[in-house]
């Protein structure tokens, strides 16, 4: 704010009313608050010229104003109108100040393609932008916007997500209008993000928490956006499992838009079965770092109960979170635990009735909330066939134990990212490997740069990996270790 008010306070204006507070002001303008219903927008006659001719503003709009030897230009805002500095508006109230904002950038950008509006004047009555035409480097208009709309953070809204949750008291469907609205591209998610109710914490309290992080953020490096078309999921060791979640996940996720086209909404849910060891939990676990979606686990630790009612209590509960949460991800281990066969009967028929009960229930309920379903066991044959049918998990894809080749592309994988030296026998590896289960083959690697950084060394070497193929128990053992104090029971 510049140090000499151009007008004193009292100042009486044409229209009667008088000059009241400085608001805002720049090395060429002043905003002032006056006693009326109006406030006042003084500049230098040279920038109203420049606005006429580049078509911003009509130089008729403004009136004449002298103090003194010192001549200026006004213009007059009604109150109900935003008018203020963008470098220090503060953010907007509701969706149709941000809005007003989005198309005020988009109409005034029209006008001039190489002016910035990060340091402009925003008049709200004219939908309009005026650029001051400072020394300061350029902006980009993604990163007005996203600055405006979070009220100080330096942000683009090409980083959407992150913008999200910077303004969670907006749902993200009107975030993703008003980008639009000023003639910017959302990501194709972001129809999925639009599914999350705001968060419960007041305007207030979220403005705090964008303040705070406003603070650091000059220093955090920009992280570039990857476009959808370039989002291709890696399953390193499992070739087909990764085509199909390619496939039948990712590209209906972010290529949400040709899908729903055809009337294809959401990627129905899943069931991998297989054996233990089979690289089920792994593959779930990159697929949902991947996808960076809140997941929730249902699993027999979690909601298990000796109860009736408890455990479908429970289940419900984690599917409310998803689909508050939403878009997310709902990991169901162990099925069989309480989505086995009603008909087996038992001790817990009665569980398992209400369970599975839940469970047909909720499912095609978080599907339509965008909520991906992914469930894993080891007896696929135990559960309950109402589950299985198409509608509930539309996909029941089998995991068997890794082949060579399939260990192979996951040890190369790892090896990949390590300095090793050149004797290593990759082949003598694989032997050792083939047939057990892929977290095997990571823990291989990762016991084995452990134990040469131990050693002194500073490249993976041939000793170090046979050492930790050495500590795999063998087919016929099951070794735990014990860490701590122990006593022997008589």
């Amino acid at each position: 704010m510049a140090k000499d008010l151009w007008l004193p306070k009292g100042f009486e204006l044409l229209d009667g009313s008088k000059i009241r507070s400085l608001l805002y002001s720049g090395d060429q303008w002043q905003i002032f608050d006056t006693n009326g219903s109006n406030n006042i927008l003084l500049t230098r006659p040279e920038l109203v010229r420049k606005w006429n001719d580049c078509g911003f503003l009509d130089e008729a709009l403004f009136g004449d104003v002298a103090f003194g030897s010192a001549s200026f230009r006004s213009l007059s805002s009604h109150k109900k109108y935003t008018l203020t500095a963008v470098e220090n508006g503060k953010s907007p109230e509701s969706k149709v100040d941000a809005l007003a904002f989005a198309f005020a950038l988009k109409e005034s950008r029209k006008l001039s393609e190489d002016a910035s509006f990060h340091d402009a004047v925003y008049v709200e009555q004219y939908s309009r932008l005026l650029p001051a035409w400072t020394l300061t480097p350029h902006v980009d208009d993604e990163n007005v916007l996203g600055t405006w709309i979070t009220g100080g953070v330096v942000i683009s809204t090409e980083s959407f997500r992150r913008l999200s949750n910077l303004t969670g008291w907006m749902p993200a469907g009107d975030l993703a209008e008003i980008i639009k609205a000023a003639g910017f591209s959302v990501p194709a998610d972001a129809g999925l993000l639009a599914k999350r109710k705001p968060a419960s914490q007041p305007k207030a309290d979220a403005k705090a928490a964008i303040a705070k992080e406003a603070v650091v953020e000059p220093d955090q490096p920009k992280s570039p956006e990857v476009p959808a078309e370039a989002k291709v999921f890696k399953l390193p060791g499992r070739p087909q499992l990764e085509e199909f979640f390619n496939e039948h996940v990712i590209d209906i996720i972010f290529n949400a838009e040709k899908y729903q086209a055809l009337g294809i909404d959401f990627p129905s849910a899943i069931v991998l079965h297989g054996p233990p060891g089979c690289g089920k939990t792994f593959a779930v676990e990159r697929l949902v770092e991947f996808i960076d979606w809140p997941s929730y686990s249902i699993d027999s630790n979690s909601v298990g109960s000796p109860y009736i009612h408890e455990t479908s209590k429970k289940i419900s509960e984690v599917f409310d979170k998803a689909i508050d949460g939403a878009p997310s991800v709902i990991i169901i281990d162990e099925m069989e635990s309480f989505l086995s066969d009603r008909r087996s009967g038992g001790s817990s028929g009665l569980h398992h009735v209400e369970e599975v009960a839940e469970f047909l229930r909720r499912i095609p309920e978080a599907i339509k909330n965008k909520v991906l379903l992914i469930a894993m066991t080891n007896m696929i044959e135990m559960i309950d066939p109402a589950i299985l049918r198409r509608g509930r998990f539309d996909h029941i894809i089998e995991v068997g134990m890794p082949a060579r080749d399939e260990v192979a592309s996951l040890v190369n994988s790892l090896l990949s990212k390590l300095p090793k030296t050149d004797d290593l026998n990759v082949d003598k590896i694989l032997d050792e490997l083939t047939g057990k289960a892929l977290s095997d083959s990571a823990f291989v690697i990762r016991e084995a740069a452990r134990l040469a950084a131990k050693a002194g060394k500073t490249k993976l070497d041939q000793k170090s990996i046979e050492a930790a193929l050495n500590s795999l128990p063998k087919d016929q053992e099951k070794k735990s270790r014990r860490i701590g104090f122990a006593s022997d029971d008589k």
